[in-house]
């Protein structure tokens, strides 16, 4: 789970995705959060099934 929060603050930072946007624009803000941690949840198990196939 650390590496996942990781990704996903290196993802918000990188695209800014901030707390203003959230006070600014929450729907923009949800879809947003939603895209990178869907992103960063399929990097994790690319990760776990590439780990798992060179055993």
């Amino acid at each position: 789970m650390e590496k996942l929060t990781l990704i996903i603050e290196q993802m918000k930072a990188a695209e800014g995705v901030t707390e203003e946007l959230k006070a600014r624009n929450q729907l923009e803000w949800v879809g947003r959060m939603n895209n990178i941690r869907n992103r960063a949840e399929e990097i994790i198990n690319s990760e776990l099934i590439y780990f798992v196939d060179i055993w």
